[in-house]
């Protein structure tokens, strides 16, 4: 049977002085502050967790990732990717649908090296991974440049318990 679950995540940016570089789906994009949070705070790559937590029904964003970076000093948010893929058992990925809200940076020169390094990290053929980004027009805080906010549907096969 296939099966969906949906991530979410969004951050604020640093300061605009920040020296924090921005990760976007596991690659850095630069002349630009990164985003606040105690890890990468790679906003694509969360949200890609919390589908993935959807699949199986195992949270890794909070308690799990919360110990690898405070205690383990772990701050890559592929790793975070990685422990959530651990939790899939027999499910198996087959697409990706991603979704990002940011007025700042303008993304579609980065579409492409974003959706080569998820496809990468989730062992999906580019193809089976799709982003799209939308300024929101300035009707959300992430429209207005003071974040970035993604959403992400993942498809899986399940074969039954």
């Amino acid at each position: 049977m296939y099966i969906s679950a949906i991530g979410q995540d969004s951050h604020r940016f640093e300061p605009e002085a920040s020296t924090k570089s921005l990760m976007l789906g596991g690659i850095r994009i630069n002349n630009i502050p990164g985003l606040e949070g105690n890890s990468d705070a790679d906003v694509v790559l969360h949200a890609l967790c919390n589908a993935l937590s959807g699949l199986s029904g195992k949270n890794i964003l909070g308690a799990v990732t919360d110990d690898m970076c405070n205690n383990r000093g772990i701050t890559d948010s592929a790793e975070y990717v990685k422990a959530a893929l651990a939790t899939l058992g027999v499910i198996r990925l087959q697409h990706l649908s991603i979704s990002i809200e940011a007025r700042r940076p303008h993304l579609s020169n980065y579409i492409d090296a974003m959706k080569s390094s998820v496809a990468a990290l989730t062992g999906l053929a580019q193809h089976h991974v799709g982003i799209t980004a939308t300024s929101g027009e300035g009707l959300t805080a992430f429209g207005r440049g003071e974040g970035i906010q993604v959403f992400i549907i993942a498809s899986a096969f399940y074969p039954g318990d």
